[in-house]
């Protein structure tokens, strides 16, 4: 399978994160895209798309925020990284309002998501990978492609960042893929952790599914998206679908809900698929709760390459760093996969 990555998303290294209550070292390293490229390089470098399908998804003072945050940051006497400290959730109006800490707030919904002097052109450039990916797919007639994106994107919005996410790269290419006539879409998100940034922008979408299959909110980040009662908004409703699971789930009590992810996507119509990828379903991940093995994520892989739509995988999360990359390679098998020309 072709993998298509950008050195330029390694430049984003936040020093620490607030987790549980206190300060730990930053889970989302460089070091975890150097060890899946070790795994499955060589990689297909990304090419700029510019900012167009950026804003598709995005909101505009959004983005215009991600690009200045963190000079902004230093230019009010901080030092380090920018992170917020204050959040409008109750009564928000919807104010313009100058300080930096009042824009962090505005703009995003947790402290484990600290924004760095690098933090715009990593991410710019992963978003840039995932639709270099579709270009692989759409343009080369491949099956399949992967897209190393690093920072992640599944949990940021529209208009915030969260989760270690500021651009969602799953809902940047599912909208450029039905943009250039390649729907209906769906997107599957397989992350240990629910893609609420995702949900969010499709809510309301009747043409784009989203369905995940992650661990119960009521017990795991971020706790306030992701349950089963969630159907999606207004015309939306029904395309929607979250399939949320205890800790300590393992492949095997994990294929029930695929079963049903798998059917609805079927059901759906979908022509192309775009998979939110996380390998922290891994047993071993140092944040998350499920029990997969190695060799399940060939299984995973398989069921998904069964529906035969082209496919586009964005890496989400994984934080086990030393089985990182051989469970990444595990999942994009071109046995699994089947990837050749479609032609």
């Amino acid at each position: 399978m072709i993998t298509v990555f950008d050195p330029r998303q390694l430049s984003h290294a936040p020093r620490r994160e607030l987790h549980n209550g206190g300060w730990t070292a930053y889970n989302e390293t460089p070091e975890r895209a150097a060890t899946i490229m070790a795994a499955v390089g060589p990689a297909t470098p990304a090419r700029d798309h510019g900012m167009a399908p950026l804003e598709a998804v995005h909101d505009a003072a959004y983005l215009d925020f991600l690009q200045v945050a963190h000079r902004d940051w230093i230019a009010a006497g901080r030092e380090g990284d920018a992170i917020g400290y204050t959040w409008p959730v109750v009564g928000r109006r919807d104010l313009d309002l100058s300080r930096i800490d009042a824009r962090l707030g505005r703009y995003s919904y947790d402290a484990g998501t600290p924004i760095t002097a690098n933090s715009w052109t990593a991410a710019y450039w992963s978003a840039q990978t995932a639709l270099t990916a579709l270009d692989v797919v759409a343009q080369n007639h491949q099956r399949a492609a992967f897209a190393l994106c690093r920072p992640p994107g599944h949990h940021a919005g529209g208009d915030y960042l969260g989760g270690y996410c500021f651009l969602n790269n799953a809902a940047i290419v599912a909208v450029e893929a039905r943009r250039i006539g390649l729907g209906p879409v769906a997107i599957l998100d397989v992350d240990y952790h629910h893609g609420n940034g995702t949900q969010d922008i499709f809510a309301a979408d009747p043409d784009m599914l989203f369905v995940s299959i992650h661990a119960d909110p009521a017990t795991d980040y971020p706790f306030y998206w992701g349950h089963a009662d969630e159907g999606g908004t207004g015309a939306g409703i029904g395309t929607t679908l979250n399939l949320p699971l205890a800790r300590g789930t393992d492949w095997a009590g994990y294929q029930p809900a695929l079963d049903r992810a798998l059917a609805a996507i079927a059901a759906f119509g979908t022509r192309f698929l775009v998979v939110s990828f996380g390998a922290d379903t891994y047993a071993g991940d140092p944040i998350s709760h499920f029990a997969f093995q190695r060799d399940d994520f060939a299984l995973l892989a398989a069921r998904l390459a069964a529906l035969d739509v082209p496919s586009v995988i964005v890496m989400e999360g994984g934080y086990a760093t030393a089985a990182l990359g051989n469970n990444v390679a595990a999942f994009l098998r071109d046995d699994a996969w089947r990837c050749r020309d479609t032609d």
